[in-house]
């Protein structure tokens, strides 16, 4: 099934075919929404494909995993985006094959039935997805999170092991339950095992009777020497006192050697030590989007070791002057794989092709401005790097939340982002996005149609249960300088 644009009367936009010039942008992150929002003024055909309907904001996923806010916050969905631009429309599919000589792409819809989008310009932003490093049997036992489904999944695993703790008889199988190791202490692991200690030690201890949730130990592992390899020392080691007052324990120059459904080894200065753990989330690294290595293909170019495509100072292909690759799944100028290049290459890429239709040969590289980088520990504390100032506290952390708040997409969601961050981590110091949804994702292991057969396994595997359920309960202390009311 081939889909063609509609003719548009326009000659400074006509494709070869007379056609107005059809842009076609592959994946609905933030360098291909910011791309097709820079064209709304253009005289162009857009279709944006994406296997997913909805835009993810992915750094503030951790806090869906976390039960702090609720998935449509941050994935709005893509059509809503776009509804209000006219010569946009979005498409459902999943992109298998980029073929630059006939200048199509082949996609197959939600049914399966394949989809060909000619196109004039094509623009790339696939993103990127987990990078096990060479290890990818890990992934059954430690899995990453980079969709909405991962972030859910994560707080189901995390909200059950709690369940099963209070169930459990013996005191070292509940110790295990009540284990969490992130591995990898990037601005996602560190954010993460912030928030798991904030679960464990202040919002749940009211929660269960047979159990003390403080008792949890919460473990970060780091292969470098130390916490957020990117940032500058004096915001290292902020973060790593931070993380220890917090109660966890964070294990730097340390790399995971081997793990199953019940245990994780890792190698340290100290030598080897395996934790006996039921849950494990890998935050260790990232790879580009396999699109990355068949457009390299494609091209005649090779990749690097992340998987990602060289381009041109313009974000072209080599060899392709109207293919853009953008993003997470290019190498450019040594750029980090974050939000803000990839959000301003798009804006680049789509102010090029509209100069190009204006008969402008000569567009300047492309340049990355650096507005910093930042991560939260918990609540109220935080580490930014921005502007050549270096925040810690209190004042990073409302920094943090005015700049993601301002880059979410939609008022509603930015004011509902505001409201539910001040219920839950101000007022309440709750989490009310706490629903479990694991029966029906297992049903759907089943089929097949949400997640990889088996990975749900590690959330529940065999319990040993007391043998009289209704015995007397066993209520936590609370020391009284930390009884809320409201929560």
């Amino acid at each position: 099934m081939t889909i063609e644009s509609p003719a548009g009367q326009s000659s400074a936009g006509q494709s070869s075919a007379g056609q107005r010039h059809r842009v076609v942008v592959v994946g609905g992150g933030f360098g291909g929404l910011n791309a097709v929002r820079e064209l709304a003024d253009a005289d162009v055909d857009v279709t944006l494909v994406d296997r997913t309907n909805h835009h993810l904001f992915q750094p503030l996923l951790y806090q869906v995993a976390a039960g702090i806010l609720s998935p449509g916050l941050i994935a709005p969905a893509l059509r809503g985006i776009v509804k209000n631009q006219a010569n946009a429309r979005v498409l459902l599919a999943d992109v298998k094959e980029l073929d630059l000589e006939a200048k199509v792409v082949h996609a197959t819809g939600p049914d399966d039935r394949p989809l060909d989008l000619p196109y004039d310009t094509l623009i790339v932003a696939a993103g990127a997805t987990h990078s096990y490093f060479g290890k990818d049997e890990f992934a059954e036992f430690a899995p990453g999170m980079k969709t909405i489904e991962d972030a859910r999944f994560t707080r189901d695993a995390i909200l059950s092991k709690f369940e099963m703790a209070e169930e459990a008889a013996d005191p070292a199988e509940r110790a295990e339950w009540l284990t969490f190791v992130v591995i990898g202490a990037g601005p996602t692991g560190v954010e993460l095992v912030g928030q798991i200690a904030e679960l464990a030690h202040s919002v749940l201890p009211r929660d269960y009777r047979s159990i003390n949730t403080r008792d949890a130990r919460i473990v970060l592992l780091e292969g470098a020497p130390s916490v957020l390899p990117p940032f500058d020392k004096k915001l290292q080691a902020y973060t790593h006192r931070q993380l220890e007052k917090m109660g966890v324990e964070v294990h730097t120059n340390s790399l995971a050697t081997s793990m199953d459904h019940e245990s994780i080894t890792f190698k340290s200065p100290e030598g080897e030590q395996t934790i006996r753990a039921r849950t494990r989330i890998w935050a260790a690294g990232v790879a580009a989007s396999p699109l990355a290595k068949q457009l390299a293909a494609k091209a005649g170019l090779e990749t690097d070791r992340a998987g990602r495509i060289p381009v041109n100072p313009d974000c072209t292909v080599a060899g392709h002057p109207e293919v853009f690759a953008i993003g997470d799944m290019v190498s450019l100028n040594k750029l980090p794989g974050v939000a803000q290049p990839a959000m301003q290459e798009g804006k680049y890429v789509g102010k090029v092709i509209k100069k190009r239709l204006a008969g402008e040969k000569d567009t300047a590289p492309f340049k990355y401005f650096d507005k910093g980088s930042m991560a939260t520990i918990g609540y109220r504390s935080a580490v930014a790097d921005a502007f050549k100032f270096k925040v810690t506290g209190v004042i990073a952390y409302a920094m943090w939340a005015f700049i993601h708040v301002l880059y979410l997409v939609g008022w509603g969601n930015r004011l509902l982002t505001l409201y539910q961050w001040l219920r839950n981590l101000v007022f309440t110091k709750n989490r009310n996005h706490r629903i479990i949804t694991y029966s029906r994702a297992k049903k759907d292991i089943n089929t097949g149609r949400i997640y990889k057969t088996g990975r749900l396994s590690a959330i529940l595997p065999a319990v040993s249960r007391p043998d009289d359920l209704n015995r007397p309960l066993a209520v936590p202390t609370r020391p009284a300088s930390e009884t809320r009311s409201g929560a």
